[in-house]
């Protein structure tokens, strides 16, 4: 008689045939609840890292938009200011972070646009090794002069460096910032020359205001309160449209030197890799931000921006070439 193997209970033979599809129908029950990346963002805190010196433009806007976001999402957006080199420190730090979201950047001109030219080495690439979020604010340079300057406009200030080659000296806060750049192309303009005296950060300003230099081209949060008491004296701004800040106070370009643009700009950027789902949330977030923080922004010399990411990673790109020709022109280095 023939021998067979033992039957398999048909309850059994029906749970295994049936199993790669109930493996199936579970996955597609986890995908239909799983929720996108980025959805449930963030669910720790936030580091913001300031490439500056606490008290500056840059930590100023960063602590705004900071507790805009801390009070949207519900969690704790901290700012860790990481100065030194330019704002090269700070940033280096943030391209070699987690791409997770949680550590991200506010930067302005200089490191993104300026110092990839005007430092001989830097071990990043900041318009390939970050990703533009959103831009916060332009924030226009002034030219500001000392009371004791016989020039009460910007047309007596030009007819007097042209009558004068050599005898002004202006200060900066550093060898190829935006400050030192934009005198250095008011004058190339003109076709006048005058003694650039680079400073480090805040001295460049008292330096001013104590006469030992006659004009600079400073941020307008810097000098604003000094300007409304009188110790200095606003000409022009570098910036293509009148300051809403300074609204009576000329742009170069409309007093005769067409195409002048040179001012700083402010924006949040996170490393490469940051999740899409993460940079659009942040991005909204901010725009959403931005209309109540006008009036703020505006008080201290800065113009609210916003946009998508795309557009302020093509105006950082147009940016970069600007300053590269300048950089090049003033003969600026850093090693």
């Amino acid at each position: 008689m023939p021998r067979f193997a033992p039957s398999t209970s048909l309850p059994l033979r029906l749970a295994r045939a049936c199993a790669p599809l109930a493996v199936l129908a579970c996955a597609l029950t986890g995908a239909a609840h799983a929720q996108p990346a980025g959805a449930d963002y963030p669910t720790k805190p936030v580091r913001m890292v300031v490439a500056f010196t606490a008290g500056g433009t840059t930590d100023i806007l960063a602590r705004s938009v900071a507790q805009s976001l801390a009070q949207r999402f519900k969690q704790s957006f901290v700012v860790d200011n990481r100065p030194g080199a330019g704002g090269n420190i700070g940033t280096e730090a943030v391209v070699r972070s987690p791409a997770d979201g949680y550590t991200l950047l506010v930067d302005s001109v200089g490191p993104i646009s300026i110092n990839q030219t005007l430092y001989k080495k830097l071990n990043y690439d900041p318009l390939t090794d970050l990703v533009p979020v959103v831009q916060i604010a332009d924030v226009p340079n002034v030219l500001v002069v000392h009371p004791s300057l016989p020039a009460r406009s910007f047309e007596e200030f030009i007819a007097y460096a042209k009558a004068n080659p050599g005898k002004l000296n202006y200060s900066s806060t550093g060898v190829g910032t935006s400050s030192q750049l934009s005198s250095f192309m008011l004058t190339q303009r003109v076709g006048t020359e005058a003694t650039h005296i680079p400073y480090k950060g805040a001295d460049a300003l008292n330096d001013l205001l104590s006469g030992r230099v006659q004009f600079m081209f400073a941020t307008i949060p810097s000098v604003i309160a000094h300007i409304k008491a009188g110790k200095l004296r606003a000409l022009a701004v570098s910036s293509a449209h009148r300051s809403k800040s300074l609204p009576d106070v000329p742009t170069v370009a409309e007093k005769g030197f067409p195409g002048f643009e040179a001012g700083s700009w402010f924006g949040v950027f996170a490393p490469k890799g940051t999740p899409r789902a993460v940079i659009d949330k942040l991005n909204q977030a901010v725009n959403e931000a931005l209309p109540s923080l006008q009036a703020q922004m505006v008080r201290e010399g800065a113009d609210p921006v916003g946009g998508s990411p795309e557009q302020f990673g093509q105006f950082t790109r147009k940016e970069y070439t600007k300053w590269k020709v300048v950089v090049h022109d003033s003969g600026a280095s850093i090693d």
